[in-house]
């Protein structure tokens, strides 16, 4: 058999998924587009995981790669699979979630079409019975082609998940996930939009978001945390690049994913001393940054202020601490 490129690698992280794994697996092996890789990278699973993994492997051998590592956490594991992708774009998919048949063929389709580096498309989150709970909608109201010097406001718009999205494979050539840390999508995604001239769209929810009833209860930690070091790093690559004159996309990133997603995480951080110490490293972040409570309420995404359009709990909950009540705030959570 020769060795052609395939056109689409797909990067599935396995860590400790027995329950999840099939149903994943199975829509990736019956994806519609023919020309697919799936590198199954099988990051120190101590379940059953391997086990399922090398059934696919035996069964499917011209579409599954499979490999096993040492644990070394989402960002390795990815990376791993990046070094290893054949194809001419990559794709990720988490490896208890799971998607629709013809999801890569319309991307790659978008992708050619557009001579887009990057394509996106809507998320639905799930849950164990495949009812959908939530459709995330990526980009309302923004062609499926988009040219970024003319509609940057998706720079901030955009939410940052590596898995809905189809990417130009030399992308990678210089980039990965930075390991170790939490939020890697954060800080990675938004670097690589920086290198796209054009990136296209799909409204199709092709990306089914299994909402685990396990990590919904997860304790947040100072983790959260890496958050603000993420938008750091983006701010630096920011700088260099064609872009870097666009400082109020900018400044609406900073307050999309420095403040109100990270005031979202802070929210469910239990420990008293670890909610205010995040909480000053917050107010810092804000001040080195000269992002005043004015610039926060007035903040719009979409064409919307974003504060408006917030359920009523998360709403009181972030003006609470604008006003500096936090104290108010560790009653209510």
């Amino acid at each position: 058999m020769t060795n052609v490129p395939s056109r689409v690698s797909i990067i599935v992280p396995v860590y400790n998924v027995e329950n999840y794994l099939t149903k994943c697996l199975d829509s990736l092996v019956n994806q519609s587009l023919p020309d697919i890789e799936i590198l199954v990278v099988n990051d120190g699973s101590k379940d059953r995981s391997e086990k399922i993994i090398t059934e696919y492997a035996q069964k499917y051998p011209d579409k599954i790669k499979a490999f096993t590592k040492e644990n070394g956490g989402l960002s390795d594991a990815r990376n791993f699979g990046i070094d290893r992708a054949t194809g001419d774009y990559i794709g990720f998919v988490d490896s208890d979630d799971y998607v629709t048949e013809n999801m890569f063929e319309e991307m790659l389709l978008l992708a050619e079409k557009h001579h887009a580096k990057m394509v996106i498309c809507n998320i639905q989150k799930v849950d164990e019975n495949g009812k959908v709970t939530q459709k995330l909608t990526q980009l309302p109201n923004m062609p499926e082609k988009i040219i970024l010097e003319s509609n940057f406001s998706v720079f901030s718009d955009i939410s940052y998940f590596a898995c809905n999205k189809l990417f130009k494979k030399e992308l990678f050539d210089r980039k990965r996930f930075k390991k170790g840390i939490h939020f890697e999508d954060i800080q990675l995604i938004p670097q690589l939009l920086l290198e796209c001239d054009v990136i296209a769209q799909t409204q199709s929810f092709h990306y089914q978001y299994f909402e685990r009833t396990d990590s919904i209860t997860k304790t947040h930690t100072e983790k959260g945390l890496d958050m603000l070091k993420a938008v750091s790093d983006v701010e630096k690559v920011f700088r260099e690049s064609p872009y870097a004159s666009k400082q109020e996309e900018l400044k609406n990133f900073q307050i999309f994913e420095g403040v109100y997603s990270f005031l979202a995480y802070l929210a469910f951080v239990k420990k008293e001393e670890i909610f205010y110490e995040m909480s000053e490293q917050l107010v810092l972040f804000m001040k080195e940054r000269q992002i005043k409570i004015q610039d926060i309420l007035k903040y719009s995404r979409f064409g919307k202020n974003y504060l408006l359009s917030l359920p009523l709990k998360k709403k009181i909950f972030y003006l609470l601490f604008f006003a500096g009540q936090k104290k108010l705030i560790r009653k209510l959570i």
